[in-house]
């Protein structure tokens, strides 16, 4: 690298790695504080509000610990694996260009454009898009079935947040091993962040994930006390059809939406967010649109219901479609599920 390119790179470089400090500084602050909360609810053995359970022995920590050995560790590994064999073999990265792509980023000058100048940006995005959805939504399809199949025969008043888990402390364990792991450099941190920490995201790679995972644990907050409005909203029996369009339609869009992008979509609409290189496409945007739609309708119809059902179902797509475009890159899971959440407790207010 010359000397004027460096001269302008790291006035930029020096900027994006203070945002990916700052990320790392609110998450750390946050989940000491849910760690706080943890240990008074622990130790006093009090009855907290959004969390029931809150035991703590030595079958806790295994279970968590095996958790985190397969989801994040084995699982990790194979989709680390799978994409560098491909940013090798499709892309042509050199053997030092892949090592820069799995490291944390943030201890040199990480320049995407550099990337893009010597290979491809489609292939990159492609790739990109392998290693994140092939990471989650195998994992969040296998999740996700398992929690609608319980839904289903058991009516569970649970179904608008099966997915974020009961145990308060799974949830702060796993967000210290991910700040624990946050700079590092070694094979294990690229197993946790590699395969969802995106080539075009730069020096922001991490800071996104981080950010991800940090939402979702605070979206327990959020989504209980709605969940039990929900319940008292709307009969048992249609619990199952809101759990898929609460989690199935936002997973279906935001997965093709970010699938039909990569594959189809030229990125052109630039927005906001944690990453170097924000932009979508009108592509991924009506695949998500797409998607999310006839979803949406095939779950309504299959439940034998019509009318405002489909207008619901409508609703639902389109507001996954809008929030998945408009909210900051790192935000969009939690605005697309809060969202289909609020749209159902408005729906079935309207229907009282």
């Amino acid at each position: 690298m010359d000397v004027a390119i460096q001269q302008q790179v790291s006035p930029i470089f020096a900027e994006r790695r203070r945002t990916a400090d700052r990320v790392f500084r609110g998450a750390l602050i946050f989940n000491g504080a849910l760690t706080l909360f943890w240990l008074i609810v622990f130790l006093t053995k009090s009855n907290a509000v959004f969390f029931a359970e809150y035991a703590f022995n030595l079958d806790a920590v295994i279970r968590v610990l095996s958790g985190v050995g397969f989801f994040y560790v084995v699982w990790g590994f194979i989709w680390y694996g799978v994409k560098t064999l491909l940013l090798n073999y499709v892309a042509g990265f050199s053997k030092e260009e892949r090592r820069q792509a799995f490291s944390s980023r943030m201890r040199a000058p990480f320049d995407v454009g550099e990337y893009v100048a010597r290979h491809s940006e489609r292939r990159i995005r492609i790739i990109d898009m392998i290693g994140r959805r092939g990471r989650f939504i195998t994992l969040a399809a296998s999740g996700f079935f398992y929690m609608y199949t319980q839904v289903v025969p058991t009516h569970s008043t649970a179904f608008a947040t099966g997915f974020m888990g009961d145990n308060l402390f799974d949830a702060v364990l796993t967000s210290w091993i991910f700040l624990g792991f946050y700079y590092s450099d070694g094979f294990l941190a690229a197993a946790f962040y590699g395969p969802q920490s995106r080539v075009m995201d730069g020096v922001l790679a991490r800071a996104n994930c981080l950010l991800i995972t940090t939402l979702w644990t605070a979206f327990k907050f959020v989504m209980l006390p709605i969940g039990i409005q929900l319940s008292r909203i709307f009969p048992a029996g249609q619990f199952p059809l809101l759990f898929a369009l609460i989690w199935g339609s936002y997973l279906v869009a935001d997965t093709l939406a970010e699938v039909g992008g990569s594959l189809f979509g030229s990125q052109r609409i630039r927005v906001w967010g944690i990453g170097d290189v924000n932009r979508k496409s009108i592509g991924g945007t009506v695949s998500g649109f797409a998607g999310a739609l006839v979803f949406c309708l095939a779950m309504v119809l299959a439940h034998g219901l019509s009318g405002a059902w489909i207008a619901l179902a409508v609703v639902i797509a389109i507001s996954n479609t809008v929030l998945e475009l408009f909210s900051p890159r790192g935000t969009d899971d939690v605005a697309m599920a809060t969202g289909n959440a609020l749209i159902c407790w408005a729906f079935g207010a309207m229907l009282m």
